[in-house]
């Protein structure tokens, strides 16, 4: 199974990129916004497509037991990150945004853990793995000069 969160991890990170070129590459001609609204429409028809077709069948209704429901925002969250992604590569390049968007998510996804927000399970501070992100931190600094 930890080969396979691997492989999904890698294959992610790989898609998140080439969409945030492929976005940005529409959004010179579409503009951004009408960008996002197609990328989000897309997205929505792919999933609804997954469910109705072999995916779990749970009731949409059960989205209302969701508790706080303040993690109901996610598709904010999307549309937010769709914009951002194509704002910082139209204006630092690919690699250079990539780069900043993947640390800023490591320092986020620790911030997180660190203190137990939104639900997750909650880990104590470790020195070495701040050590590792003001290092993969320093790196995107290097790369950007």
């Amino acid at each position: 199974m930890l080969l396979f969160g691997i492989f999904a991890a890698v294959l992610s990170g790989i898609l998140m990129s080439v969409q945030g070129v492929c976005n940005t590459s529409v959004s010179k001609t579409a503009g951004l916004w009408t960008t996002g609204v197609f990328v989000s429409l897309t997205a929505a028809l792919v999933c609804f497509l997954i469910r109705v077709t072999g995916g779990n069948k749970e009731d949409f209704a059960l989205l209302w037991q969701v508790q706080p429901r303040y993690l109901l925002l996610g598709g904010l969250f999307g549309a937010l990150i769709t914009g951002t992604v194509v704002f910082s590569i139209a204006r630092l390049g690919t690699a250079r945004a990539e780069l900043i968007i993947v640390i800023s998510q490591l320092a986020a996804a620790y911030g997180i853990a660190l203190t137990g927000l939104f639900g997750s399970e909650q880990e104590p501070f470790s020195l070495r793995r701040l050590l590792a992100l003001l290092l993969a931190a320093a790196g995107v600094i290097w790369y950007s000069v």
